[in-house]
């Protein structure tokens, strides 16, 4: 799992079947400290989260491990929503 922030929206209308019914959001990963650090990721949102929010998602084929993206050509996921999160005891991240 990797820490990333939703920064953007993906809108395709024309896709494959297995895809239809899917939100894909763009995933900026971030660091411990909440600074973005590595690429984007386009991922398929299972868990109804919106831009600013911090998620856990994940790529490759552990992506096809949800409900909703079981069996589908998806290599990425979000699947949590953050709340907070603390390293060695300081809070780096609290969800207003």
């Amino acid at each position: 799992m990797l820490i990333g922030k939703v920064v953007g929206t993906l809108v395709a209308t024309r896709k494959t079947e297995t895809m239809e019914g899917l939100k894909f959001l763009v995933v900026k990963q971030v660091d411990l400290e909440g600074h973005e650090a590595g690429e984007y990721v386009i991922a398929a949102d299972a868990v109804q989260a919106g831009i600013g929010d911090y998620v856990l998602y994940a790529k490759g084929s552990s992506a096809r491990m949800t409900v909703q993206t079981d069996k589908r050509p998806c290599d990425g996921v979000i699947m949590a929503v953050v709340d907070t999160w603390d390293v060695h005891g300081e809070v780096k991240y609290q969800k207003e």
